[in-house]
């Protein structure tokens, strides 16, 4: 149990990892989203379900559980010891009430900072830890094709935490460019069991890309968590035929799988297929079981 909970604050710690979409700012408190109904006001025909969000409960409950536990990731020697950030999710309003840092231009203009500006005023006046004032090369386009080919995912989006404020154009930049090439690579197992897996899932259920890794969970005997992300993937996109077809049928299990394969998936037959050896891996299995040969004698 113990070691659950440490995987479960280290995943916690950076849950916004690639989900650029939602504003937030760095705050000295925690909060955790949750999912609600819009209210129906007088004037409008019906209430509309609020789109979930990365940092809602159940959201979260599902991408912790698919994370994983290796114990040998979980407890690899570190070179230093990391504080992570915690986060609060913050309205419009309140982001423009809070401080924001300003320029004055040689013919007097004042404007607003740009991120990288801001991010240089902030190391120079309160400094971190391991960040630099000017980001280090290895975050360039042309470095990070490098980094990728030496399967140093983890180790880019650590440094990529330390470096950028999670609403930084080059920390949403980083992060995508790590997903992609992750998914085009079907390198998923690099990441799972670490901080970073859930933002990978939900980066690829937001953008209808998951048959590579749904394909990977089944390879790996992993159809817990190929159910759970269907269950989000749903959720996400209520509106998908597979979606729909799952309610009708009120399916569950296997036939969820089965129904995006012929439907909503880019990659069915290659779906259908990993399914198929799964299925036979298991009847194999249950032939070669002298317990379960006696009990059917």
């Amino acid at each position: 149990m113990a070691a659950f909970r440490i995987a479960r604050c280290a995943f916690q710690s950076s849950r916004l990892a690639g989900n650029a979409e939602l504003p937030c700012v760095v705050a000295g408190g925690g909060g955790h989203g949750r999912r609600a109904l819009c209210s129906q006001s007088p004037g409008h025909p019906a209430a509309e379900i609020r789109k979930p969000q990365f940092m809602d409960d159940d959201v979260q409950c599902i991408l912790t559980r698919i994370t994983g536990l290796d114990l040998e990731k979980v407890f690899k020697p570190v070179q230093q010891q990391l504080r992570p950030p915690t986060y609060k999710f913050m309205t419009n309003e309140q982001l423009e009430e809070e401080r924001f840092i300003v320029v004055r231009e040689p013919n007097g203009v004042l404007r607003k900072a740009t991120w990288e500006e801001q991010d240089r005023m902030i190391q120079v006046y309160f400094p971190r830890g391991g960040r630099r004032i000017v980001p280090p090369s290895i975050f360039k386009d042309e470095n990070l094709s490098v980094v990728f080919a030496q399967d140093r995912y983890e180790d880019i989006l650590d440094l990529c935490l330390i470096q950028f404020e999670p609403n930084s154009a080059d920390y949403i930049r980083v992060h995508h460019q790590t997903y992609e090439d992750i998914d085009k690579n079907c390198k998923y197992d690099l990441l799972r069991s670490t901080r970073h897996f859930g933002g990978l899932v939900w980066y690829l259920v937001n953008r209808r890309k998951i048959d590579g890794l749904l394909i990977d969970m089944i390879q790996r005997d992993l159809i817990e968590d190929a159910i759970s992300m269907l269950h989000l993937y749903h959720m996400v996109h209520p509106d998908c035929q597979s979606s729909k077809e799952a309610n009708q049928q009120q399916a569950q299990g296997l036939d969820l799988i089965k129904i995006f394969s012929h439907t909503d998936s880019q990659k069915g037959g290659y779906i259908e297929l990993a399914l198929q050896v799964y299925q036979d891996t298991l009847n194999s299995s249950a032939n070669q079981d002298p317990c379960r040969n006696e009990e059917g004698n």
